[in-house]
């Protein structure tokens, strides 16, 4: 009884102990006789190619760290700071990794222990309970590695670029794209992030013939990438003598925001036209040249601002855009590459797709991607529902992560 609890107690200290003190890693330690023990404990969430990828980042994580003991004092700043990033940014996967090879070690042993054991039942019954709370752990740390290794949009935590776009519908399509708009301007407000309009040209009634706006805040590209597309808006437009339901769309673009560093823009590629900005009416509102057109001739994407009484500014603002919209050309093109190598559709982000409807006769709103369906118009419109199509969207696109690293052959 005692003498063997505390047999028990020794040993398992004693590879405690053991496992804390190594460093590195091993082969695995050859399977015991008795390993159906082992098997009935350990069912791994981690597939062959989940394994595969956090082997090559331990791999990588001993290579960075011995080539800055090797060559580090030769190293150029740059080089360094490089490195010391890509170990922090791996940092937390390794040491699951390394924590998960210390479970699956020590499980081992405590299995060898019970083979050793078959004639002292108390202690088979002790090393199964330890046995059993090491597996605990061991789904727990693998649960977390299937989140760390996922791969991470680099944009999600970037401010964005927001631009709104009356699409189908006349003027009924540019009153319900400002609806569209506010929305965006109350959900970041309910985030504590800055909403900051950047350019605007109103159509006749008051709507938004297009709107710009940028945001700044935390993970704002993460929460709000998934609203690029086209909105599709089914009510009695107030132009409506009869009462009849019309059907009209507004374009959403969501654009990370991009540094200088993203982005190389030569001066040579801009055509910069300055004029006087002008009202909903064409009259001239300035007596200045303040407003600033700018043309990327590589790309053709021209940028006008007219905003602020400075021809300064509205030139840096009209910059910020620009580099917003070659960043999101540069990260499409990569995004259609490895949905060719998937051999599947890119859905998300595409501006052509119809991604949500919003019925107003119903009271609902429909998104399409994911199938589903909300009620509850004016809060929609608040911005107090946003949260919760983001969250199921986050959801498919974690799923078809899942799967993309699951299948992948790295």
């Amino acid at each position: 009884g005692k003498n063997s609890m505390s047999f028990f107690r020794a040993i398992t200290l004693s590879l405690s102990s053991s496992v804390r003190l190594r460093h590195g890693f091993r082969k695995p330690i050859s399977v015991f006789p008795t390993a159906q023990i082992l098997r009935s404990f350990s069912v791994s969430v981690l597939t062959p190619a989940f394994q595969r990828r956090l082997d090559s980042y331990l791999s990588r994580h001993n290579a960075i760290n011995a080539s800055i003991t090797a060559e580090g004092a030769s190293m150029k700043p740059d080089q360094i700071q490089a490195l010391s990033k890509e170990l922090s940014r791996i940092g937390p996967l390794v040491r699951a990794g390394q924590r998960l090879k210390e479970l699956q070690r020590d499980m081992e042993e405590i299995t060898k222990m019970i083979s050793d054991a078959a004639d002292d039942m108390e202690l088979r019954k002790m090393a199964k309970e330890e046995l059993q709370l090491k597996q605990n752990e061991v789904t727990e740390v693998e649960q977390d590695l299937v989140e760390l290794l996922i791969p991470k949009d680099e944009a999600d935590p970037r401010d964005i670029v927001l631009e709104v776009r009356a699409g189908a519908g006349g003027q009924e399509a540019s009153l319900f794209a400002m609806d569209v708009f506010r929305m965006y301007e109350r959900f970041a407000d309910l985030k504590g992030w800055n909403f900051e309009v950047l350019s605007e040209s109103q159509s006749e009634l008051g709507g938004y013939k297009e709107a710009t706006a940028g945001i700044k805040g935390t993970e704002v590209f993460g929460s709000l990438k998934f609203e690029s597309g086209v909105h599709r808006v089914q009510r009695v437009p107030i132009t409506e003598a009869a009462g009849r339901v019309h059907t009209s769309t507004v374009t959403v673009s969501v654009l990370p925001e991009a540094e200088e560093s993203d982005v190389t823009i030569h001066e040579r590629d801009l055509r910069i036209d300055v004029y006087r900005s002008q009202g909903a009416g064409g009259q001239s509102v300035n007596k200045t040249e303040s407003a600033v057109r700018i043309t990327h001739i590589p790309t053709g994407l021209v940028v006008a601002i007219q905003e602020e009484k400075s021809q300064h500014r509205n030139r840096a603002r009209a910059m910020t855009i620009l580099r917003a919209r070659l960043y999101e050309q540069e990260r499409a093109k990569r995004e259609a590459a490895r949905a060719a190598a998937r051999n599947e559709q890119v859905g998300t982000g595409d501006r052509s797709e119809k991604i949500r409807t919003y019925n107003f006769a119903q009271g609902r709103i429909t998104d399409h991607r994911v199938g589903l369906t909300l009620h509850g118009l004016d809060s929609m419109l608040n911005g107090e529902l946003l949260d919760e199509f983001s969250e199921a969207l986050r959801q498919r696109e974690r799923k078809r992560a899942l799967d993309e690293v699951a299948n992948s052959s790295l």
